[in-house]
């Protein structure tokens, strides 16, 4: 399935590529630093940013884009997206933008053009919430946190 979404390329992203899919089965496009070829962002340990991409993206009305980590970059530096994933909302038209955080323990260079997350664009599908007393049960019923498949482990505090 492919879908029309249009794009604005701002002024400080104008000689950037735009997304493109790294495969023919990729689920994301991925998304490039539009930061100045001269002014690296140096994102230290334990810190985080948002790094433009010069992007703004029109998404039809019942999408959304959901702005996620490269794997790449978590493994090799621990760099990841810390809001993950972003939501980019069908009404928005600003320029998308990644909060990046850096879990490693080395210095991490964000340089121009370098792929620093990817872009998943989803069917939204919207719910109407309907108070109804008391919910109906199951087998689960109210275990929360690690209480599926856990027989026998202690319970977390």
């Amino acid at each position: 399935m492919s879908l029309h979404v249009d794009v604005e390329r701002l002024p400080h992203g104008a000689d950037l590529p735009l997304p493109d899919y790294a495969s023919a089965s990729a689920a994301g496009l991925d998304l490039l630093a539009a930061i100045p070829v001269d002014a690296p962002l140096i994102l230290a340990p334990g810190m985080r940013t948002a790094v433009p991409t010069g992007l703004a993206f029109a998404l039809p009305e019942g999408f959304e884009g959901q702005v996620r980590p490269r794997s790449g970059l978590a493994l090799k530096s621990g760099v990841t997206v810390l809001n993950a994933p972003g939501t980019v909302d069908a009404d928005y038209r600003g320029e998308v933008k990644v909060i990046l955080i850096n879990h490693g323990h080395e210095p991490f260079e964000v340089t121009r053009g370098m792929r620093i997350a990817q872009l998943v664009v989803a069917p939204v599908t919207r719910i109407k919430l309907v108070e109804n007393g008391k919910l109906k049960e199951t087998a689960r019923g109210a275990g929360g946190f690690g209480s599926t498949g856990l027989h026998g482990a202690p319970e977390l505090k």
